[in-house]
């Protein structure tokens, strides 16, 4: 497995697989792309259950794209159990789907999704959608995942900043 940060896809259709696959190999997308095909398997996959129990093979995803309309769990039950979880809190999720309805927007966002992008119907709109995906998510965009989130201090207007871990204690 590569060093890349790892990508999981959560689609059941075969046929978006397939073209997603494709735009990432037109635009040279080094990061690894997992694959799942319905809700079940999106969280056994996140727990590290057999058969994605061996983490060099099956790493924890730095981003998932996940569908909505999916067997078994659906991609909001998938959004509702990740942001349950505090392991996955820096986890970004991008809702990657058909559907363009206004409630389902409102829905996934309202259950911790970072983004809700519309699947395009055109080759060339989605190798467009994987530069801005590689581009603002994976290089641009950082989380706590890129930090040290032990060193993470904040402060409230008019109070004193907590003492460095670092600095002496004699």
């Amino acid at each position: 497995m590569s060093n890349q940060l790892a990508i999981l896809l959560a689609e059941d259709t075969e046929d978006d697989v397939v073209l997603i696959r494709k735009a990432f190999a037109r635009v040279n997308f080094l990061n690894p792309l997992l694959v799942v095909r319905n809700g079940e398997e999106a969280i056994s996959y996140l727990e590290g259950e057999v058969p994605y129990h061996d983490r060099a093979k099956y790493p924890l995803p730095s981003l998932l794209l996940l569908d909505l309309k999916m067997p078994r769990k659906d991609g909001f039950e998938v959004l509702r159990w990740i942001r349950q979880q505090p392991v996955f809190d820096a986890l970004r999720i991008l809702v990657l789907t058909s559907s363009q309805e206004s409630q389902d927007v409102t829905l996934a966002y309202q259950l911790g999704a970072n983004s809700f992008l519309v699947k395009p119907s055109d080759f060339s709109d989605f190798v467009q959608l994987t530069t801005f995906i590689d581009g603002f998510w994976l290089h641009y965009n950082k989380t706590l995942e890129n930090s040290d989130p032990a060193r993470i201090q904040v402060t409230f207007p008019g109070e004193q900043p907590p003492a460095s871990p670092t600095s002496s204690q004699n």
